[in-house]
């Protein structure tokens, strides 16, 4: 007769043992129908779970966080059921849960298609309208071995021989399909409505090139058919901001396989990267930094010292010259305290803060790659801050205001912070690493900023606090981050004169406010659609003619322009205007002006901005004055 005790602290005594489902069906039917799962003494279980004990319990429904992974996975399992009706020689490999989804890898002779996809999707949904019930057994090692040997599923006993024989391993029966999984899952397939299978991709088995090649199915799976909506649409407007295809379109930049994961920049595109890396070095330049430059190429002696070999030296690039090792940088870091090292310093040159727009190269695999999202050879917003440990907070609260103030001038309202600590693999002891926690964690809500904890995602060498901001659309993206070391100074002899004229290890604050100048831009054009504000726009104004009697005045008013600072062209075309003014809104060109020959007379100009139908007439001079005025950067108005 177990007592159940709920969240809230409500008592419930029951006269015999009962599920997860039970209990929720006892306490109202709107709960039975939105629970997917329990957790029992804080134990994540199925809803057909047995409570036979007294027992803290909390019912997880689809609307919760872990309820729709749940959802997800079960998804997975309903594609294997219905992938093993349409194809029953299929074998089945794994079936994971990823963001917003899944994805099930199946080794199958047939090619798939996207016309295969949908009519695999509506099997799906066929069987999960019956309802059926997934039973969950478990069983010893041999008996699954048992039951996957009599499905011929080698991919399946592959994954169990590679299980220690002591690990609890459950079967999960789906009618006459069977699949295996730590779970837990759904009871029913009644909670398994809203989905879609999304794409086909191949996967090597286990990852590795020298096995066979797979087909990965990708699928995404919601609580209901309003959030997958919702998802649905988030694509559809996401792949429309695409910052390959604007990129493309816009004529920005393009990749090549003669320098895979590096970017060729076009005029257009380096005009925006240039305007975006001044406007950075104004904003850092007033905070007190001093910029620096270090070089690429540096002997691997120093990257043992500094640890960031053993970390990282997988994704290094490296060369050889005069019988030496070298390596491309993949960070800032320790030429940043090579500088610091040179000549004697004191507490009074402290904070003493050194930035750097520091061009990188990183190993990534070629998977990996996506546009400016994910290179090969990038440039960081980079900064190093030497400081005492009194010194920590102020230099915190200055960052912050400085990150959220540049982020907002960028057109980023929302910046969500997660407080980093220290990861498994770390240089350091933990006295170093209590000292460190503590100081940033006081320094954060000193900032009276809001942030959340990202338990073991810090640095190898210090915690750090990690900037996320919401673009247009509401994706999140990390950009910014102040990390906390106090390890690496004192790895590469790095140290200041205190005012007990004692030698003393500064701290440094790893720093960034961008991330990667590239990787940031794409956010840019994606969170802008292309439609860059004016003062970043790598074509400020279109100046185009209704006539050819407009041409010569058209490029004395060209030349006003340009001497006032505003990237502009000219469209001296034999076209109509209609045509020309539509071609460059294509272009998103912030400011077409027409002149004809009523302008010419009246000294006067017609002006249109992008996004809106209206149209003015003003004065050259004024309308000059007035594109000037906007095309500031906003560190400047």
């Amino acid at each position: 007769m177990p007592v159940i005790t709920l969240p809230d602290g409500t008592k419930k005594d029951f006269k015999e043992n009962l599920t997860i489902d039970d209990l929720s069906n006892s306490i109202g039917a709107g709960l039975a129908k939105a629970t997917v799962a329990g957790k029992i003494n804080g134990k994540l279980v199925d809803a057909s779970e047995i409570i036979s004990n007294d027992s803290d319990v909390i019912i997880v429904t689809n609307s919760d966080p872990e309820g729709l992974e749940i959802i997800r996975h079960s998804c997975a399992h309903l594609f294997g059921h219905a992938i093993k009706q349409m194809f029953p020689k299929a074998k089945m490999a794994i079936g994971p849960t990823i963001d917003s989804g899944f994805y099930y890898d199946i080794d199958l002779d047939v090619s798939l298609n996207d016309k295969d996809l949908e009519l695999i999707e509506k099997k799906m949904k066929e069987l999960a309208e019956t309802d059926y019930q997934v039973i969950r057994e478990v069983v010893d090692k041999e008996k699954a071995l048992s039951a996957f040997r009599e499905r011929d599923e080698d991919y399946k006993i592959q994954i169990l021989n590679d299980i220690p024989d002591d690990e609890i391993i459950a079967l999960y029966y789906h009618n006459e399909y069977t699949d295996m999984c730590r779970g837990p899952h759904v009871s029913s397939t009644r909670h398994l409505r809203s989905f879609k299978l999304m794409k086909i991709a191949g996967a090597y088995w286990r990852g590795d090139s020298k096995n066979k090649m797979l087909q990965r199915i990708y699928g995404t799976a919601w609580a209901n058919d309003k959030d997958l909506k919702k998802h649905l649409n988030l694509l559809e407007e996401a792949e429309k901001r695409d910052h390959r295809k604007l990129g493309k379109e816009l004529d920005l930049f393009h990749f090549q396989e003669e320098a895979v994961g590096m970017v060729f920049w076009h005029p257009k595109g380096w005009s925006i990267y240039r305007e975006l890396e001044e406007y950075i070095r104004r904003k850092i330049t007033k905070g007190g930094y001093s910029e620096i430059k270090t070089p690429q190429l540096i002997d691997k002696k120093l990257w043992v010292a500094s640890g960031h070999w053993d970390k990282y030296s997988e994704h290094m690039y490296t060369s050889e010259a005069d019988e030496r090792e070298l390596m491309l940088k993949p960070m800032n870091c320790p030429g940043h305290i090579q500088v610091f090292n040179q000549g004697i310093k004191s507490y009074r040159d402290l904070p003493l803060r050194l930035s750097e727009f520091g061009s990188c190269h990183r190993y990534e695999p070629s998977g990996a790659l996506h546009g400016l999202m994910r290179v090969r050879n990038f440039v960081q917003d980079d900064a190093h801050i030497f400081c005492t440990e009194d010194q920590i907070e102020s230099e915190t609260i200055l960052f912050c205001n400085i990150l959220k103030e540049v982020y907002e001038q960028l057109g980023f309202d929302k910046v969500s912070i997660m407080f980093a600590d220290r990861p498994d693999e770390r240089v350091g002891d933990d006295s170093i690493w209590d000292k460190a926690e503590f100081a940033l964690s006081k320094a954060a809500r000193a900032t009276g900023l809001p942030f959340d904890e990202n338990k073991g995602d810090g640095a190898f060498y210090g915690p750090k606090l990690d900037f996320y901001l919401h673009d247009a659309i509401g994706r999140v993206w990390q950009c910014g981050t102040l990390q906390v070391d106090f390890n690496l100074p004192n790895r590469l002899g790095a140290s200041y004169v205190g005012e007990d004229n004692n030698k003393h290890i500064p701290v440094m604050l790893h720093r960034a406010i961008l991330g990667s100048l590239e990787r940031f831009l794409g956010i840019l054009i994606e969170n802008y659609e292309g439609k860059f504000p004016l003062w970043l726009s790598p074509v400020q104004v279109a100046l185009t003619t209704i006539t050819s009697n407009s041409d010569d005045a058209a490029k004395k008013i060209l030349e006003k322009l340009q001497m006032n600072g505003l990237r502009s062209i000219i469209d001296l075309r034999n076209e109509k205007i209609n045509y020309k003014v539509r071609e460059h809104s294509i272009n998103k060109i912030p400011y077409i002006l027409v002149l004809g020959d009523r302008e010419i007379e009246e000294n006067t100009i017609t002006l249109r901005r992008l996004g809106s139908k209206e149209q003015r007439t003003l004065d050259v001079d004024e309308c000059i004055k007035l594109i000037k005025e906007e095309a500031l950067p906003p560190d400047q108005r």
